[in-house]
């Protein structure tokens, strides 16, 4: 599932191509479960001659705003991808939206179609876009907010708490590890039995590793890991928590890696005690 900085590293990729670029032709798949809610004809109609004029990403979403009052939704879901391809580009069988500027096609590939498109027309920002909750790297995310969420969810182990995307937008699995390996928090830990002190090392390290994946994966190369051109340092538990046998880069004693929440979980036994 893409994470923050997989939606931000796609949003740039769309952004950079066509900002300022008026869209001359829009083709789409419109009876896929991807364009639910949608009025194909509308979304074709408002699109076309329609200018990109900003985007934005938010937890695990995208929106891209055109001129006329334009807003373009776009959850990847599990195996989508927003590639960029010449102006001729003639899409596929996933390639369920398709954007033609003079210049490039946007396109919108989802071979799984667990993907969503999301459209509105309007001034005012669209509620499925004002309800994503206030970013990690937010003011409004801070240590009392961080606790009051996990008193709430007291008996729930941490790790699945912090992929409730209602407290913790764009969190994800492998930053999920990430954050507790750093804050040396064991992943089946009641949510409820952190002590403030860990408490507010948790809301640091959800900072931390939120700046450290859009400054490197978001903003590194033409393509995400584990693509050589983006280079992830050896000191983050990413390079070792894919690997069997893999061990910690700061005890270096093995992993372990488990199901936790019904998602697969990494771990140092060593540094995350339970």
């Amino acid at each position: 599932m893409p994470e923050l900085a997989e939606a931000e590293f796609f949003r740039r990729r769309w952004h950079e191509a066509a900002k300022g670029r008026t869209i001359v032709s829009v083709h789409l798949h419109a009876g896929n479960k991807l364009f639910r809610g949608i009025a194909p004809t509308a979304l074709r109609r408002t699109l076309r001659g329609a200018r990109l004029q900003s985007s934005e990403a938010a937890a695990k979403q995208m929106v891209f705003r055109f001129s006329g009052a334009v807003w373009l939704g776009i959850h990847l879901g599990m195996s989508g991808e927003l590639r960029v391809e010449p102006a001729g580009y003639v899409p596929g069988r996933h390639d369920h939206l398709a954007l033609r500027t003079r210049q490039h096609t946007l396109v919108f590939t989802d071979p799984r179609m667990f993907g969503r498109i999301l459209f509105h027309q309007g001034g005012a920002a669209p509620v499925w876009w004002t309800k994503i909750a206030p970013a990690i790297l937010s003011p409004a995310f801070t240590v009392a907010t961080v606790a009051a969420f996990l008193r709430r969810r007291a008996r729930a182990p941490i790790k699945a708490v912090l992929l409730m995307q209602e407290r913790f937008p764009g969190i994800g699995n492998w930053m999920a590890d990430e954050v507790l390996w750093r804050a040396a928090i064991h992943p089946r830990r009641p949510a409820g039995a952190l002590a403030p002190d860990e408490v507010r090392t948790l809301w640091r390290e959800c900072r931390a590793v939120c700046r450290l994946a859009l400054r490197t994966i978001a903003g590194q190369g033409s393509k995400l890991p584990p693509d050589l051109n983006v280079h992830i340092p050896d000191t983050w538990l990413f390079n070792h928590r894919w690997l069997d046998g893999g061990r910690c880069p700061r005890t270096h004693r093995r992993l372990v890696r488990e199901e936790i929440g019904g998602r697969t979980t990494c771990w140092s036994p060593g540094r995350q005690k339970l």
